[in-house]
């Protein structure tokens, strides 16, 4: 989707990524996809499992943010607001 996007002109801000996911693709190993394709990616990572590595070093994976597990609206604005343009 985010290749799609930035193709057509679209692409996205921001990408916010769970960084466990039970089928598939993992957040970790998404960001690394998304800046084989895109070295720009803003891409911030959310997890509950906060002794995770990647929480607490979460630049060293190519994450330029966090945002842990749970939060509400007005976090998650906060959040997106501070790595969006005005």
């Amino acid at each position: 989707m985010y290749e799609q996007a930035r193709n057509n002109g679209r692409a996205f801000d921001l990408v916010i990524m769970d960084l466990a996911v039970s089928s598939g693709m993992d957040g970790k190993e998404a960001v690394q996809k998304l800046r084989e394709l895109d070295p720009q990616v803003k891409a911030i990572v959310s997890s509950g499992y906060s002794t995770d590595p990647v929480m607490a070093d979460y630049r060293s994976y190519g994450f330029i943010g966090v945002i842990t597990k749970p939060y509400g609206i007005k976090k998650m604005a906060e959040v997106v607001q501070s790595y969006l343009p005005a």
